[in-house]
């Protein structure tokens, strides 16, 4: 029994600048820092490789002192604006009646709700009473493949049964306006907001990449690595300077043998399907596999129109591939990393 991967669609917010309209607005949210600080600001937001990026709200509410309470009210009112609008674009180009969906998985780390987002897309699309639902919400960044994943493993397990994946994430929403750390600093420049619903099934007639394989791999004692931290203020970026070393450290036993286990190698590889962290992580993981001949242009180039939007952003990679015209029998990686700290794997064939 077979599960593919049928369609891609995203969805994003009302509000967008380019990088260098929103430069005045972090100028005056400086302007009491010394100017070393703030030059060095600049050039991450300028060194970034975002050129553009989506918000749930306009710069001037960004930069402007909202309470956690007010922020997670704008959130939960544009997680389910975007979240009902991808799903419904997904369905209809697909050509899905939203009462055929077996399985709903919804995956955010960028707010609050309970009930969770899935509960009132049901309601928003009328989706069957009898529906299967899963939130998942402390996945970060690596949640859209986490959630293809779980979506695979109960598709395998049921024959004939249609599944979606909608990741909404708001970043914005959990910008500090009071921290003046580098994370800070270094999130505020490659986060982005955006939502993504990906639709799976396990019916003969469904057409799309195959999943081949998928797997988790958890590095220990590196909890500390990212996250968020809870505070009065909001949610508090973690994101240690060590990630792109620890994530080099362990290539060779992420990649190899999970491409063994299911018969292939890094050769047979035509396209890598990687979520875009940020300028460093690509980097780091372009250097990884550019030794062995391969390309993330297209991870880089969905950072830079979007910048990282969490775990919607490897969805979005995920559509550029959908998109061409892929021979049969070639394949794709997909990877992503997050908070554990954790890669996640999917192999795809077409």
């Amino acid at each position: 029994m077979s599960t593919k991967v049928v369609n891609v669609e995203k969805e994003l917010p009302e509000f967008s600048r380019n990088t260098a309209d929103i430069l005045p607005f972090v100028e005056n949210w400086l302007s009491d820092e010394n100017e070393r600080f703030r030059r060095k600001v600049l050039k991450i937001f300028e060194g970034a490789g975002v050129d553009k990026r989506y918000s749930i709200m306009d710069p001037e509410e960004v930069f402007t002192v909202t309470s956690f309470e007010d922020k997670n009210r704008i959130y939960k009112r544009e997680a389910k604006k975007m979240g009902a609008k991808v799903l419904n674009k997904a369905l209809k180009n697909a050509g899905w009646e939203p009462n055929s969906l077996d399985y709903i998985i919804t995956v955010s780390c960028t707010g609050i709700m309970i009930p969770s987002l899935d509960a009132y897309l049901i309601n928003e699309l009328d989706l069957r009473q009898n529906i299967t639902r899963l939130p998942v919400t402390e996945m970060g960044c690596a949640a859209g493949v986490s959630g293809m994943i779980y979506a695979h493993n109960f598709l395998k397990s049921n024959k004939g049964k249609r599944a979606a994946v909608i990741a909404v994430e708001s970043p914005t929403a959990t910008f500090q306006l009071n921290d003046f750390s580098m994370t800070n600093m270094v999130s505020a420049a490659i986060f982005g907001d955006g939502a993504a619903c990906v639709l799976l099934s396990s019916e003969e007639e469904a057409t799309g990449p195959e999943i081949i394989g998928e797997e988790m791999y958890h590095f220990y004692d590196a909890t500390h690595m990212m996250g968020f931290d809870l505070t009065n203020h909001g949610l508090k970026m973690i994101l240690d300077e060590s990630v792109p070393a620890t994530i080099s450290a362990h290539f060779p036993d992420i990649i190899y043998p999970f491409l063994k286990k299911h018969g292939t190698d890094i050769e047979k590889l035509e396209h890598l399907i990687f979520h875009p962290g940020g300028k460093k992580i690509v980097q780091t993981v372009e250097d990884l596999f550019g030794n062995l001949g391969k390309n993330i242009e297209e991870t880089r180039e969905v950072l830079r129109l979007y910048g990282n939007m969490s775990s919607a952003t490897v969805l979005y990679v995920l559509q550029e591939f959908l998109n061409k015209n892929i021979p049969e029998g070639e394949q794709g990686l997909m990877l992503s990393f997050g908070p554990g700290f954790s890669a996640q794997r999917i192999l795809l064939q077409w």
